[in-house]
């Protein structure tokens, strides 16, 4: 399946089965904390990324593969809501099934009203805000020129008044930009006008863009998490089983990368995961030696590195 991936684990969302509405890394910001690497496509261009019929299509051949679906995510390799068949594929997905939908998204084009209205019929939105200063928000996460900070804030609270579904919102915290008690004290004056279901902390503990982003403690994290208040939860995973797991997903993709070269779709599909976690892994394996890349037309292939 080239537009639908899954279903993968979520300690969020549960069994979530994906849908990619963009090419891979199309993004309204080019985030210090990505896991995917640079934005090579930095727009805020809304059109048909991806063709409508086929990806319904997919989704259909994929809920009746797999029982056991919580969510069905949009989210994937960029900014979905970029894609102007957003509001069409989630009408489709009410149509085919009562599986609840998510979007996964960063927030910047909340303050246009026709993202608002093609977001309406989703269960569950999860947009992003790391800052409330502009200075921060151009360091981190390094936005398309036309945008600012106050836009993002500005469409948050109007999605809020619009929305009848759960309204979870993600800050990603990285120390020294914007952890101080001052900057997070500042965001959670912007928030509590708001009225989120949920905000969730999140650090980034797993190789990322910008290898200078470092990651805060489970302790600091438990400290901005006391300063918002509620509703509010720490969701970076420190687990070890999660070590443990990564491991095995290592080890299972230089086997197969051993065999023959394998593009990042066919190892994410052959392996059940989502496009973000393979991508994490296999930049993981990169530094370390063990595997390497070589560009074939508009595709990276992986093989194990020859001695």
């Amino acid at each position: 399946m080239k537009y639908v991936f899954g279903p993968v684990p979520s300690r969020r969302l549960g069994f979530s089965l994906g849908v990619d509405l963009v090419p891979f890394k199309t993004c309204t910001l080019d985030c210090t904390y990505c896991q995917l690497g640079k934005t090579t496509h930095k727009t805020l261009e809304r059109k048909p990324y991806t063709p409508l019929d086929k990806t319904v299509s997919e989704l259909k051949a994929a809920l009746k593969q797999h029982q056991k679906v919580d969510y069905i995510t949009l989210a994937g390799s960029g900014e979905p809501t970029l894609s102007t068949q957003l509001g069409a594929i989630i009408a489709s997905i009410k149509e085919m099934t009562d599986t609840p939908v998510a979007i996964l998204t960063n927030g910047t084009l909340l303050h246009r009203e026709d993202v608002r209205d093609e977001l309406l019929l989703a269960d569950l939105v999860v947009p992003s805000l790391d800052t409330v200063s502009q200075e921060i928000f151009t360091a981190i996460n390094r936005p398309h020129p036309e945008l600012t900070v106050s836009q993002m804030i500005a469409g948050l609270k109007s999605f809020r008044r619009v929305f009848s579904g759960k309204l979870w919102l993600e800050i990603l915290l990285v120390r020294g930009i914007n952890d101080s008690p001052e900057e997070v004290r500042k965001i959670k004056d912007v928030l509590s006008s708001i009225g989120l279901d949920m905000i969730q902390l999140n650090t980034p503990v797993r190789p990322v863009t910008d290898r200078s982003c470092k990651p805060l403690t489970p302790e600091e994290l438990t400290c901005c998490k006391e300063i918002l208040g509620d509703p509010c939860e720490v969701i970076a995973s420190f687990d070890g089983r999660q070590h443990a797991m990564e491991v095995n997903l290592q080890e299972k993709i230089c086997s197969m990368v051993s065999r023959r070269p394998l593009n990042l779709a066919e190892i994410a599909d052959s392996l059940g995961m989502d496009r973000d976690q393979a991508t994490e892994v296999l930049s993981l394996l990169e530094e370390q030696g063990k595997i390497e890349s070589q560009k074939h037309g508009v595709e990276f292939y992986y093989q194990v590195k020859r001695s």
